[in-house]
C-alpha cells in the first residue's frame, strides 16, 4: 500500500493482538512520516511504527485526563497541509466509538485526503473469546454495539427493547457505568439471571474473563478490580471450549 504525502489514513489497530492487524494496516503503520496515536493501542503495535517516524500521543481516558478532540483535529489537519504521510491510528475499527466523523469533516474543512483502513472491534474479539457469537438462529437477529458513557456522560439507550429476553448487546466504556446500566435494564425487565460477561484486554496476554448475572454485576467488577479496558458482552455466558483447544493446538503445532 502506498499513500500520498499531505494525506491522512485512518488505521484501525484492533484490539492488541499485533496479528489481527490486517495486511493493510500494516503497511499504512510502516509507511508513515507521523502517527497520531490513541491510549490504547497495544505496546506490541507501537513497536511497528518505523523509528524514522514521528509519534504523536492523543490518548483520551473516559471520565479522566485526555487529549482535547479539537486538538487532535488541527494537529492531523497540521501534519497533513506540512507534507507528512499522516496515521491516525486508533483501538478496535476507527468507525466503532472512534470520534472518526469529526476527524474526516477537520479534513475536509481543511480540503486534505484521507483514506480509511478498517480494524478487528474489540467486541469481536471479545466474543471469539468467550467461544461465542453475537447472532443465533432462534434467540437473536440482531446485536447492538452501545457505549457506557458518552460526551454528555453516562449514555441513554432504548432501554425497554435491550432488556426484552434474548437480546445481545456489547456494551463499550462500560465498567464505571455498571451500575447506572443495570439499574437501567432491570427498570425496564430485564431478568437478574441475564448472563453477562466482561473481557478485559481482549486478544492481548493479559487478557482476563468475568462471568456474572446483570444483577451482580456491578458487584463482581468491583471485586475482580478490573483495571483494563473491557467489554461488556450483555447477554452472553462463556461457552466451555477447553476440549476443543487441544485438537486447535495440534493442528497448529
Amino acid at each position: 500500500m502506498s499513500f500520498n504525502p499531505g494525506s491522512v489514513t485512518f488505521v484501525g489497530a484492533g484490539p492488541g493482538d499485533p496479528e489481527l492487524l490486517t495486511l493493510k494496516a500494516l503497511r499504512a503503520i510502516q509507511g508513515a512520516d507521523v502517527v497520531v496515536h490513541d491510549r490504547l493501542i497495544s505496546p506490541e503495535i507501537l513497536a511497528l511504527i518505523p523509528a524514522a517516524a514521528r509519534r504523536i500521543d492523543a490518548g483520551k481516558e473516559g471520565f479522566g485526563p485526555s487529549t482535547p478532540q479539537a486538538q487532535i483535529d488541527a494537529t492531523l489537519v497540521a501534519e497533513a497541509r506540512a507534507g507528512a504521510r499522516v496515521v491516525r491510528l486508533k483501538a478496535g475499527d476507527s468507525g466503532v466509538f472512534g470520534r472518526l466523523d469529526e476527524e474526516i469533516e477537520a479534513l475536509e474543512a481543511a480540503g486534505l485526503a484521507y483514506d480509511i483502513v478498517p480494524g478487528i472491534t474489540s467486541a469481536a474479539a471479545a466474543v471469539a473469546a468467550i467461544g461465542q457469537s453475537f447472532t443465533r438462529r432462534g434467540r437473536n437477529s440482531g446485536v447492538r454495539l452501545v457505549t457506557g458513557h458518552d460526551a454528555k456522560g453516562f449514555a441513554d439507550h432504548d432501554w425497554r427493547a435491550l432488556a426484552r429476553p434474548g437480546e445481545v448487546a456489547a456494551i463499550y466504556m462500560g465498567k464505571r457505568a455498571a451500575r447506572f446500566l443495570a439499574g437501567r435494564l432491570l427498570m425496564h425487565g430485564a431478568a437478574p439471571d441475564t448472563p453477562v460477561t466482561a473481557v478485559e484486554n481482549a486478544s492481548r496476554p493479559d487478557q482476563r474473563i468475568l462471568a456474572t448475572t446483570l444483577a451482580r454485576l456491578p458487584a463482581a467488577l468491583d471485586e475482580a478490580a478490573l483495571v483494563g479496558p473491557a467489554i461488556l458482552l450483555f447477554g452472553l455466558a462463556p461457552r466451555a471450549a477447553e476440549a476443543v483447544l487441544p485438537a486447535v493446538a495440534e493442528e497448529f503445532a
